[in-house]
C-alpha cells in the first residue's frame, strides 16, 4: 500500500491520479459521515455512513485513523489495507499508518519549497490568505520531527508529476520485493 503525505500543493492527490491511471492503484475509499453531494457515489468516492454506525466503527476499532472535520467524522478502515492501493493522507495518519507496522504499507513524503506549493495554490485558483494559512499550518504538520519515519523522501519540487509518480511506482515495486 502507496501512503502519500506532504504539505498542501506538494503534489499528492496528483500523483495519486497518476498513479491509478499509469499503473492500475486503486484509491483507498475512506469513510465518512458527511453528506453525499450530488456527483459522489457510495464506496466509488466514500463509505457514506451515519454518525452511529461511524461511532460504533470507533468503538470496534474498525479504524487505522479518523478525523473530526466540519462536524463530520472522516476515518480509514483497517480492511482499505491491501497491495497496490494508495491513500492521501494527513501527518496524524501518517503516524497511525506508521505505528501498524505492516510490510505492506510503503510511507513517502512527497517535498517542495513554500515558495513553489504557495504558487501551485494561487495557480489552482487557492485564496492568496487560504493559502498563505496552508503555508504556515505546514510548517508545523510536516516539521522534522514529523515527517523522520516515512520510508522515502521524494523531490515534488524539480520532478513533474508523472516523474515524481513514476519514481513513487517504482520504488514501492523495489522496496516491496526487498522487503517480502
Amino acid at each position: 500500500m502507496i501512503v502519500l503525505a506532504g504539505a498542501s500543493a506538494s503534489g499528492k492527490t496528483e500523483v495519486a491520479k497518476v498513479l491509478a491511471k499509469k499503473y492500475h492503484i486503486e484509491k483507498v475509499i475512506t469513510t465518512t459521515t458527511r453528506p453525499k453531494r450530488i456527483h459522489e457515489v457510495d464506496g466509488v468516492d466514500y463509505f457514506f455512513i451515519s454518525n452511529e454506525e461511524f461511532l460504533k466503527k470507533i468503538q470496534d476499532g474498525d479504524f487505522v485513523e479518523y478525523t473530526e472535520y466540519n462536524g463530520h467524522y472522516y476515518g480509514s478502515s483497517k480492511d482499505q489495507i491491501s497491495s497496490n492501493k494508495c491513500i492521501v493522507i494527513d501527518p496524524k495518519g501518517m503516524t497511525a499508518y506508521r505505528h501498524l507496522n505492516d510490510k505492506r504499507i510503503v510511507i513517502f513524503f512527497l517535498d517542495s519549497l513554500e515558495k513553489t506549493r504557495y504558487k501551485r495554490m494561487l495557480e489552482r485558483g487557492d485564496d492568496e490568505e487560504k493559502a498563505h494559512s496552508r503555508i504556515i499550518h505546514d510548517r508545523i504538520a510536516f516539521n522534522e520531527e514529523q515527517v523522520k519515519d516515512v520510508d522515502y523522501h521524494i523531490d515534488s519540487e524539480h520532478n513533474n508529476i508523472d516523474e515524481v509518480a513514476d519514481l513513487v511506482y517504482k520504488t514501492y515495486k523495489d522496496h516491496l520485493s526487498k522487503n517480502s
